[in-house]
């Protein structure tokens, strides 16, 4: 079984759906520590030529609390669709884009995490991923544990005989020390800016926002499986994805 995680992100880039397409149950870290100005709870779309922020707006917080924790003042799903429109509404799939949207916007939930799981759940659905979703706050005491031993028990608890971590983890993490723990450790690169470096989407790493409005599900769904599993020294790793 093949296992990738990450944080719970608004609207993240297309890597992002990568990563979770790569496995089969995507784990979402949804006790972690929030940290401020990250991607949590914010992301860039084209406004007017220029990358601009797209966010939620937070209730006041203390540095110590979890995105679990966190709630967001109510949101102005009119306010956040009419931005889309001003600026998406020349694009060739702005409907599609502006119904997925209006679902996810429009959900009324306030918890921070919740919101944010269900976005994820939108937006695999609209992209055709079949990834199994689970959170870290439902998997009993692997809060006591820190850094990688986080992903060594949910992995073992899983299962898992292989992790995929985003390729900005190449140097945080060892495939060694994985390897000792019986998992064998991948990196996502994805390879879809390389191959279209002339659409400001996948060239900026812009929001997936951004792209349900330029390409079409079926376009998206193909692109999932533009990137490379690659080893700690960027070699590609040859093995299937799915064991």
């Amino acid at each position: 079984m093949t296992i990738s995680a990450n944080q719970p992100y608004f609207m993240p880039y297309f890597p992002y759906w990568q990563l979770i397409h790569a496995a089969d149950v995507f784990v979402i870290g949804d006790d972690y520590a929030f940290i401020r100005h990250g991607w949590v709870n914010r992301n860039r779309i084209l406004c007017n030529g220029n990358c601009t922020y797209f966010r939620l707006d937070l209730e006041k917080y203390s540095h110590s609390k979890l995105i679990c924790d966190m709630r967001i003042v109510q949101v102005d799903a009119k306010k956040m669709l009419k931005t889309l429109f001003f600026n998406y509404r020349r694009m060739p799939h702005f409907q599609e884009g502006m119904t997925l949207m209006e679902r996810i916007l429009n959900y009324p939930e306030r918890n921070l995490a919740q919101f944010l799981k269900h976005s994820i759940e939108e937006m695999c659905c609209y992209l055709g991923i079949e990834t199994r979703l689970m959170t870290t706050s439902l998997i009993e005491g692997n809060n006591a544990f820190k850094e990688k031993e986080r992903i060594f028990d949910f992995c073992h608890r899983l299962g898992a005989t292989r992790y995929v971590n985003p390729i900005g983890g190449m140097k945080l993490y060892d495939a060694k020390v994985f390897e000792e723990q019986g998992i064998s450790l991948s990196f996502l690169h994805s390879n879809v800016a390389s191959h279209y470096p002339e659409d400001i989407t996948f060239a900026n790493g812009l929001s997936i926002v951004d792209a349900v409005m330029r390409h079409s599900q079926e376009q998206l769904h193909d692109l999932l499986d533009d990137y490379t599993l690659v080893d700690n020294d960027g070699r590609p790793v040859n093995s299937p994805l799915i064991t």
